[in-house]
Order: structure tokens, then C-alpha cells, then sequence
């Protein structure tokens, strides 16, 4: 008997020990997305999703969504004033779909910014800071947008019957060191925005936090030394930002990047140069957000380092995503967006085939690899 209950003993505490490692295992494996910050997955639309593919997005893993809100559409008159009737549907979509929303603000009209026709046929603008009216007018788009859309927002109020999910978070311009947005970037310039829009958002949100634009990491054009400047690295942008603003640091919670490059091995170096300028300035606890990240699917080309075919495409994501996560605390990367939902052709070089999803919202390779890592259902 003691013989027997000493092997029924042995036998349980091997059960034990066996469940105890399985745990480990189990622990171990899944202490990565354990560890990610809340909302750490996201996406960023070209077009417009549906309220049933917002859902499907939902369901895939995706926590967060990042949309335009373009001054230009939102209020094109000087007299009138914003008009949001055509951002509501989308936050009433993204709301019940239980996403996040992370809005990008930019685009002034003509009547508040004056547009720069020497610079190319776009036209692009300067930013809303160079005169009392720009100035006003900025600062009061930014109050109506919270006082839309944040925690006490009418929005909100209006339609009881959706899920409460106030903005928070508001992205100041979209790649302000790039002609693309900006006809003439000017990083002291930018820094005067970034703390207007401190000054508004907080007057009408205490708890309102500022996101900067997302950073382009190495245009092409930077290397050229033209005067004015058509466009900075994002290291450079970045610390002229610092040095021509004093307590700037303060003014925003987050920096945001836009590494674009070939291939996601040589997202290291560009990572780690924007960590390296926060910590010259004192400043390296701010999170780091990356809000563009992409390669298309469509067919490679000479000349197109982005193509890369619908497997090349997912096989990009899924080392992107790897590196991103294996080094999310040493980086303190808040959140990852993908660029995009859906391809939009002719937008971009290489927008046509960026997308997760195809034309009909068919899913490519990438979305499969995307659900993999979010920890979704396809």
C-alpha cells in the first residue's frame, strides 16, 4: 500500500510538473502580445471601408483605424463654420465596429493659407502659422473637432444609441519634413503648430494628447541641397524641430514615423536614429508610433523597390511586424499601423497594390499574415 500511493504520488506529481511546464510554455509564447500596449495594431484606409469591412477589420485583430480629417473639406469657407457631417458616418462606422479612430489633421484651405504656385501644380501650402488669421483659424478647428468628437462631444450626444469611444488622440499634419504636404518644410515652423495645437486641444480637452505627423524617414529629395529645402530627413527634421522651440517637448506625447524603405531589414538604422535625436534631447521616454508602414503587391519592377508581389508583400509584413514586436520595449513603439486596407491605384507609386485587401475587399496573403500577429479570426 505505501509502495503503491509512493508510484500514485510519484505518477501525480509528474502530472504536475508536466502541466507546470506547459504553462511555462504557454507563458512564455504568449508573453509578446501580452506585453504589446493597448491598441497596439492598426490600419490605415485609402478609401473609404464599409461598416461591414470596418467589422471584418474588428474581427482580424486590427484595434485602431487612422483617418484624414482634411481642414480644406471640413470648413472650405472662411465663414462658415466646420461642418462635419462628412466624418460622421465614419466615426459612427469605426465606433460600432468597437475601433479606435486616430485622426490626422491637415490640408488648410486657400482662404486661411495662401497656396504657393511656384512650387508645383499641386499647389501645396505653407502651414497655418504665419498670421493672426491662420493662426485663430487653426486653433478653432482643432476646439470643434473636440468638442465634436471628444469625451464631451456632441457627437456623442446626439447618438446615444452608438458606442461611446472619444477621441483622445489627434495627429498634428501628415509628413511635415516632405513637399508632398508641405510645400516648404520648416521644422521651427512646424514646432509653432505642434504648440498652437497644444494650446487648443488642452482648452477644450484637459486629457487630449498630441501625436506629431508622421515623419517620411528618408525622402529621396533630402539628399539634394536646395534652398529652400524640399524636404529633411526625419532625424534632421526632428532635431531642428527641438532646437527652434523651447519646451516643445512638452507639447506632445508622441512621435510618429513613416519608414518607408525597400525592405523591412533596414528598418533598424531608421528606428533607431529618430530614438537616438529624443534621447540628444533629453526627451526618450516619448513613445514612438509608427503610423505608415507598407510594400504593394503589385508585379516587381525595375525602379519600384516597394513591388513585391502579393507573397513578397506578406513576406515584408510579417518581418516587419516581427522585428517590431521582438523589439517594441527597447524601441517604445506605441503602435504599429499598416498602410493600407485597400489599394487605390494612381495615388501614389506604389498605393495601387498596398492594400490587405483587394479589389471586392478580397484578401491578399498579407491580411492572413496581419491576423497572425494582431491575434484575430480572418
Amino acid at each position: 500500500m505505501h509502495k503503491h500511493r509512493e508510484r500514485h504520488g510519484g505518477r501525480a506529481r509528474g502530472y504536475a510538473a508536466a502541466l507546470a511546464l506547459v504553462l511555462v510554455v504557454m507563458a512564455v509564447s504568449a508573453s509578446p502580445a501580452l506585453a504589446l500596449p493597448g491598441n497596439f495594431w492598426g490600419v490605415v484606409p485609402q478609401a473609404r471601408p464599409s461598416a461591414e469591412e470596418l467589422q471584418r477589420l474588428k474581427r482580424g485583430g486590427a484595434d485602431s483605424i487612422r483617418v484624414p480629417i482634411v481642414w480644406d473639406a471640413v470648413q472650405p469657407s472662411r465663414f462658415a463654420a466646420p461642418d462635419w457631417s462628412s466624418v460622421d458616418p465614419f466615426i459612427q462606422m469605426a465606433a460600432e465596429a468597437r475601433l479606435d479612430v486616430l485622426p490626422f489633421v491637415y490640408g488648410a484651405p486657400s482662404w486661411a493659407v495662401p497656396v504657393d504656385r511656384s512650387i508645383s501644380s499641386r499647389p501645396p501650402k505653407f502651414l497655418p502659422v504665419r498670421t493672426w488669421l491662420q493662426k485663430t483659424a487653426w486653433k478653432a478647428l482643432l476646439r470643434s473637432a473636440v468638442k465634436r468628437y471628444g469625451p464631451a462631444g456632441s457627437f456623442w450626444a446626439e447618438n446615444p444609441g452608438v458606442p461611446r469611444r472619444p477621441i483622445r488622440y489627434w495627429q498634428i499634419w501628415n509628413e511635415p519634413n516632405f513637399f508632398y504636404f508641405v510645400g516648404r518644410p520648416n521644422p521651427a515652423e512646424y514646432g509653432k503648430l505642434v504648440k498652437l495645437s497644444y494650446a487648443a486641444l488642452k482648452s477644450a480637452d484637459r486629457g487630449a494628447k498630441i501625436v506629431l505627423g508622421g515623419l517620411f524617414a528618408r525622402p529621396k529629395q533630402a539628399r539634394f541641397k536646395r534652398h529652400p529645402p524640399v524636404a529633411y530627413f526625419a532625424t534632421e527634421f526632428l532635431m531642428r524641430m527641438y532646437r527652434a522651440n523651447r519646451g516643445i517637448k512638452s507639447k506632445f506625447q508622441g512621435v510618429a514615423l513613416h519608414p518607408y524603405t525597400g525592405s523591412f531589414k533596414r528598418l533598424t538604422p531608421y528606428i533607431e536614429g529618430v530614438r537616438k535625436v529624443l534621447s540628444a534631447n533629453h526627451d526618450a521616454g516619448k513613445g514612438l508610433w509608427i503610423t505608415e508602414l507598407g510594400w504593394s503587391s503589385q508585379r516587381p519592377t525595375r525602379g519600384n523597390s516597394f513591388a513585391k508581389g502579393w507573397r513578397g508583400q506578406a513576406k515584408q509584413l510579417k518581418g516587419a511586424f516581427g522585428l517590431l514586436r521582438k523589439m517594441q520595449r527597447r524601441w517604445r513603439i506605441a503602435r504599429v499601423y499598416w498602410f493600407s486596407v485597400n489599394d487605390q491605384p494612381g495615388s501614389c507609386n506604389f498605393c495601387g497594390g498596398t492594400g490587405l485587401f483587394a479589389e471586392g475587399f478580397r484578401p491578399k496573403p498579407a491580411w492572413y499574415a496581419y491576423v497572425h500577429f494582431a491575434g484575430g479570426r480572418p
